[in-house]
Order: C-alpha cells, then sequence, then structure tokens
C-alpha cells in the first residue's frame, strides 16, 4: 500500500479545511492511517490556508515535503502556483478556475499572473482546471465549491457519509448536491 499525500491550498472563506476534514475522515473510513496539518493564519482576512493530508499503511508524519505531493488541490488559481514546489514529478495539480487577487495586487504594487493554468503546463506540470467555483455558483451558493471535486481513491459512498457528518444539516442538502456535480464532471 502506497502513501497518498494531498495538498489543499486555497484563501480564507473557501473551504479548504472542511475540504481536507473530509478527505482525512474518508480515508480513515477506507481503513488507512492518516494524518494531516493545517496552517491558516490570516485565513479570515484572505490570507492564504492549506492543508496537508496524508493516507496510507503508516503515515508517521502529517506534512508533506516539497516535490512529495501526488496531487495539489487548489481552491484558487494563484495559490496553484505558489505551492507548485510541493507536487512530485508525476503528481497533477487541480484547480478552480477562481482568481481571489491578493492585497498586493489590490493595492496596485503586484500584477495577478494571467493564465495560471497554461503557465503550470509551460512548466512541465500536469493540471487540471475546474469551473468548481461556477457549478457551485449554478447550484446557489459558491461557499460549497469545496465539494466540487473527483478524488476517486476514496468509494463515493464514504464521501457521502463523510458529508453527512461532517456539514451543517441547513447546508447539507447543497453540499450533496455539490459533490454528485463534481463527481459527474470529466
Amino acid at each position: 500500500m502506497t502513501t497518498t499525500n494531498i495538498l489543499l491550498c486555497g484563501v480564507g472563506g473557501q473551504g479548504t479545511l472542511l475540504a481536507s476534514n473530509l478527505i482525512a475522515d474518508c480515508a480513515m473510513k477506507a481503513g488507512f492511517d492518516v494524518k494531516k496539518s493545517e496552517i491558516h493564519g490570516m485565513a479570515q482576512r484572505g490570507g492564504s490556508v492549506v492543508s496537508h493530508v496524508r493516507f496510507g499503511e503508516n503515515i508517521a508524519s502529517p506534512i508533506i515535503r516539497k516535490g512529495e505531493a501526488d496531487i495539489i488541490l487548489s481552491f484558487e488559481e494563484l495559490e496553484a502556483i505558489r505551492w507548485a514546489e510541493f507536487l512530485k514529478p508525476d503528481g497533477i495539480v487541480i484547480t478552480n478556475a477562481q482568481k481571489i487577487l491578493p492585497m498586493s495586487v489590490s493595492a496596485g504594487s503586484e500584477k495577478y499572473p494571467e493564465n495560471i493554468p497554461e503557465i503550470l503546463s509551460q512548466s512541465s506540470i500536469a493540471n487540471i482546471c475546474v469551473d468548481a467555483i461556477g457549478k457551485a455558483t449554478e447550484l446557489g451558493n459558491q461557499k460549497c465549491l469545496n465539494v466540487v471535486h473527483k478524488l476517486t481513491m476514496i468509494d463515493p459512498k464514504l464521501w457521502v457519509e463523510s458529508i453527512k457528518e461532517k456539514v451543517p444539516q441547513k447546508l447539507l442538502d447543497l453540499n450533496l448536491k455539490a459533490f454528485e456535480a463534481g463527481w459527474a464532471m470529466a
């Protein structure tokens, strides 16, 4: 049994931490040893949020070292570039097609990079850009974008079970629809 390393990154308010909790919970339900770590310093003010989830037969540390992430699941495009050095050579970046301008860009001292998926491809990084924010908006609430995904290494029944346990009741139906929509995406 191999170890799977998933680095989740985004901006405060996108649900990065809930998504990492769901992945960790699903992996435990599937019988894996799981370790998780998160950093969310200025998350409430729109700052960068990152979470490491590692699962396999025997996991000693929750931290993914640079060059060892199998998957980077990025909820914001710029965060995909910010954390790309953590990806292993045959890993993949899955990016939500959303731009959230950091303070340095809003203040005019920096420029937001154009066409981030193309930048990743030019760096020989396998990447998929998914319009999770568009799908979440279509379903009625942008906040459910964190469950619009398709991580197939864990049975979808376990995802549904974890969503039912971790998501507040008032948002449960919306999040289940968002998960189903993500699972149906190519």
